[in-house]
């Protein structure tokens, strides 16, 4: 197994995030790996945990990555946030990423959950995705 690659694949990933136009006409630059100290946007998306499994072959080291990417929003309803999470969605399913390590054989989409957070009005979608890289 390989897990060379996650850290490769995070930054393609933020960095497809970051430059989309869509998602940034709903979140601004309001995308995190980690989320800053004080008062969080009102709407921000967040990459959040990561499963990795071996998938190497003959042909080398190989993973698939389950990640999960989250749409948070303090507005009541999910209106906002469903929109923030399509985007995300189009951004990632089946993207062309280039990898600084290795290569993306596929990304594609696994699940989404949509819960309320706590008793104020937080909606939080999280996006899972399926990742399979091969470390060339």
């Amino acid at each position: 197994m390989s897990y060379g690659v996650s850290a490769a694949l995070q930054a393609a990933i933020y960095q497809a995030l970051f430059a989309d136009v869509t998602l940034a006409g709903l979140v601004g630059t309001d995308i995190y790996d980690a989320l800053p100290s004080g008062v969080v946007p009102s709407l921000y998306v967040a990459l959040g945990p990561e499963l990795a499994k071996d998938r190497s072959d003959k042909t080398g080291g190989g993973a698939e990555h389950e990640f999960t990417v989250s749409v948070v929003t303090d507005s009541s309803g999910f209106a906002v946030a469903k929109s923030a999470a399509a985007a995300v969605s189009d951004v990632l399913v089946n993207a062309d990423l280039t990898l600084s390590r290795g290569s993306l054989v596929s990304l594609n989409f696994h699940r989404a959950k949509a819960v309320r957070v706590g008793a104020a009005d937080e909606r939080r979608i999280d996006l899972t995705f399926r990742a399979r890289v091969q470390d060339d």
